[in-house]
């Protein structure tokens, strides 16, 4: 398992923010202007069995919203490029006049470094207002964008053919529309059409480009170093990225280095019946399940395992579903809950979030504290993966309080 929006037990994720200015320069520091939430939004809809085994897996289909929309959850291996893993990272390096490949190489051999990704950076010009912009090509950069950015097949379409791919706030403070074109101001002036907006994975930045706008417009080439370390110690490895970049580099640590459980909501209101985003399931689950069980663990713990149902294994260790249980271990712990009715089944998330919560609970996590850091650990026997889930769990109690 590593810092990943985690197919699997080998890998996990998260990220982090910088700012870069006018295409000519970088900004002199690097803004560390929030932590990314991720992929849990109340509207993203389940994705739940709906026919009979075959080889023990069955098919999924969504759940219909209450607006009668549905959402479909990717599934692990798909024909139109979603990444078979997702990842985010833990660190953001920047170098005013761009990172070399030697450099590159060389984080990239640093003890904890899993995965780097260099982009392109610099400011530019919307209709006359300024934005930060970030470059790099499709096929790497959606492996870094979270799991709804990542499954969108018609904003990556457009993406390739150099539409601009704003923030939801970036759109809304533009007034930009989808399918329409603006006028763009950098190294050249010209008309670029703007996708629709998307949670793009990297506070600080407004919009996304392909590798091809990106040297239309002037961006610095390899101006910022995404870096994914799970489980290393970010204070070290930030000194080593830095001291590898030179007196210009900056690197800023998109993870806190401790977080107080103590701040991590309870849910205690009465159930809504059975849940149909992913929101409600974290919520209903810990509520039913672990009374005293913060909701934000078990959202950390599904996003981390399998990117909130976008992958759903097998793991190199065989672990499966949402939540990667080992099928050994979910004979054990796996339970019908929600109405489900049949064997207990581990690819359903209406199945499968409960028994985790049935599981850290007998660990002692509805105690908080040093208990419910060992119950985490007995999930995943990782130091990091404690850290780990307790800093995204925090992330997400500040979003949605």
């Amino acid at each position: 398992m590593r810092r990943r929006w985690r197919p699997a037990r080998p890998m996990a994720v998260r990220t982090v923010a910088a700012s870069f200015v006018r295409h000519s320069t970088f900004r002199a520091a690097v803004l560390a202007l929030s932590v990314m939430v991720g992929v849990l939004t109340a509207g993203t809809a389940l994705a739940m069995p709906t026919s009979s085994p075959t080889n023990g897996v069955r098919p999924v289909a969504p759940i219909v919203e209450a607006t009668g929309s549905a959402v479909k959850t990717p599934a692990v291996r798909t024909a139109d490029g979603m990444p078979r893993e997702l990842i985010v990272p833990d660190l953001i390096a920047a170098l005013p006049l761009g990172i070399t490949a030697a450099q590159v190489k060389a984080v990239r051999r640093l003890a904890g470094v899993r995965a780097v990704l260099a982009v392109s950076g610099g400011g530019i010009k919307i209709n006359g207002h300024p934005v930060t912009a970030l470059g790099a090509a499709a096929n790497a950069l959606r492996a870094w964008t979270p799991p709804a950015t990542a499954a969108d097949t018609a904003l990556w379409a457009g993406f390739g053919r150099g539409d601009l791919v704003p923030s939801a706030a970036a759109s809304k403070s533009l007034r930009l529309r989808a399918g329409t074109g603006y006028t763009v101001t950098a190294a050249v002036r010209t008309t670029a059409v703007a996708g629709r907006a998307a949670l793009l994975g990297v506070p600080g930045i407004d919009v996304m480009v392909s590798n091809k706008r990106a040297a239309q417009l002037g961006l610095i080439k390899n101006a910022g170093l995404l870096i994914n370390a799970p489980g290393a110690n970010l204070i070290t490895l930030a000194a080593k990225v830095r001291s590898l970049l030179g007196k210009h580099g900056q690197v800023v640590r998109l993870v806190p280095v401790s977080v107080p459980d103590t701040s991590l909501p309870v849910d205690t209101t009465v159930s809504t019946g059975t849940p149909t985003s992913w929101t409600a399931l974290y919520q209903e689950s810990a509520k039913l399940f672990c009374p005293g069980l913060s909701w934000t663990v078990l959202a950390a713990i599904g996003e981390i395992e399998s990117g909130n149902g976008a992958n759903e294994g097998p793991s190199s260790a065989g672990a499966l579903g949402p939540m990667q249980f080992l099928p050994s271990t979910w004979v054990i712990w796996g339970i019908d809950a929600f109405g489900q009715t049949g064997p207990p089944n581990i690819m359903n998330p209406l199945d499968a979030v409960p028994s985790a919560a049935r599981m850290l609970c007998a660990d002692g996590a509805g105690n908080g504290g040093s208990s419910l850091a060992q119950a985490i650990f007995d999930y995943n026997h990782a130091g990091w993966y404690v850290t780990e889930v307790l800093d995204l769990a925090a992330e997400y109690a500040r979003e949605y309080g």
